[in-house]
């Protein structure tokens, strides 16, 4: 059996090794467009690759992805964070689980994992043809034949094809794939930061809070985690998971929505204001400036009350009910309005791709073309930061090389 694997990333590589692992007689080709193969698992992580989330609960992991969760249980089943772990610890490459869920290798370098990878597939006899953009599929009966771009001459061809290219911004870069009859969601970005107009937040750049609750107004949109305030806008887990969650609905609103914060990371109101009202009463004779609820930043503090209209100078003991109220009112639901994006080029991820009304979530084959099968986010699966998009390509990868 001869095998084209189309992209030379993390979903690639793995269904790749996956097909040598399954089928040891297949002669598998990786076939990558540019001159570099595993270019977003270099720079994923700030370097240091997040392999994997330690989430272990298929139920709970598939919460983690936007679109394709529930799609991608069976798959999980057969290959899951785990069996993550496993696999690269037993190839020489041991992870470790962090405080936050995230899963990195212990080197703390992403070089650790192309090395595995690069080293996996010379081992097994695995090719690595670079420069070969593939521009088209042709099928005639049991064979493929794959056209590469700028040379109309040059064929080649295998019994099977696995499709792991990656997301793509434009509708344009899926024809080829849309000319054999698939369905493609339109992709548009997910994983992003948002740009904020106001001046006074972001004055306070590099103040991050370690939890916060974030929402969309207007929307049913939330989410949990820490924030970065930037020199634009504001960054962090918090906010990458919204515009995950919120990738369409913000991209059809041209990035025009507000943005509510609470900075205590309490849900409930009247928790806040007994909280307020408890300080009041233990730091009486302090001044507003003296003490700092909820463990917040100094510079933040004072730049929350001044939204309140406080004085600074006002001791705790002299607030009213009023004040509480007033206070509360801003720690739990300040609002700013969000005037655009700003990619996260990190996990910079795309929403949309291959319908998944067209795969096979069991064996990743195409319904439209049998003997074509997909990995990885050229599918219309994306998740939210921590691991959980290389998971989604290590479960995708494995499962379409070990079924083909």
């Amino acid at each position: 059996m001869t095998v084209a694997v189309i992209g030379g990333g993390a979903a690639g590589f793995f269904a790749a090794l996956s097909v040598k692992e399954h089928h040891p007689g297949a002669s598998v080709v990786i076939l990558e467009k540019s001159n570099e193969v595993l270019c977003k698992v270099k720079i994923s992580g700030g370097g240091r690759c997040n392999v994997t989330n330690g989430e272990r609960s298929v139920r709970e992991l598939a919460k983690a992805y936007p679109r394709g969760g529930n799609s991608l249980k069976k798959a999980f089943g057969v290959f899951g964070t785990g069996d993550t772990v496993e696999w690269f610890t037993r190839r020489g490459v041991p992870l470790v689980v962090q405080a936050d869920n995230c899963v990195f290798p212990v080197s703390q370098k992403s070089q650790s994992i192309i090395d595995c990878f690069l080293n996996q597939a010379r081992a097994c006899g695995i090719e690595v043809r670079r420069n070969r953009a593939v521009c088209a599929l042709k099928n005639s009966g049991d064979v493929w034949t794959v056209q590469y771009a700028g040379d109309t001459e040059a064929t080649d061809s295998f019994d099977r094809v696995i499709v792991a290219t990656g997301g793509c911004p434009k509708l344009s870069g899926f024809d080829w794939l849309i000319r054999l009859g698939h369905s493609i969601e339109n992709p548009v970005p997910s994983l992003f930061t948002f740009s904020i107009p106001d001046e006074g937040l972001r004055s306070l750049q590099g103040i991050v809070v370690e939890k916060v609750l974030g929402a969309l107004v207007s929307t049913a949109l939330q989410a949990e985690g820490t924030l970065l305030i930037t020199h634009w806008g504001v960054s962090g887990p918090v906010v990458l998971r919204l515009s995950s969650y919120g990738a369409r609905y913000l991209h059809d609103r041209g990035y025009d929505v507000r943005l509510r914060i609470n900075w205590t990371g309490i849900r409930d109101n009247d928790v806040i204001a007994a909280d307020l009202i408890d300080a009041a009463r233990e730091h009486r004779g302090k001044l507003l400036a003296g003490y700092r609820p909820f463990q917040l930043s100094d510079r933040l503090w004072r730049y929350l009350i001044g939204k309140t209209g406080l004085s600074l100078t006002k001791k705790w003991g002299e607030l009213g009910k009023k004040d509480i109220q007033k206070m509360a009112s801003v720690l739990s639901n300040d609002e700013y309005p969000v005037d655009g994006k700003a990619a996260f080029k990190d996990e910079f991820v795309t929403c949309g791709g291959v319908s998944l009304k067209d795969i096979n979530m069991t064996t990743m084959q195409s319904r439209v073309c049998p003997g074509l099968y997909f990995a990885g986010e050229v599918l219309d699966i994306d998740g939210i930061t921590g691991g959980y998009n290389f998971q989604a390509a290590w479960t995708t990868g494995y499962v379409a090389g070990k079924l083909l």
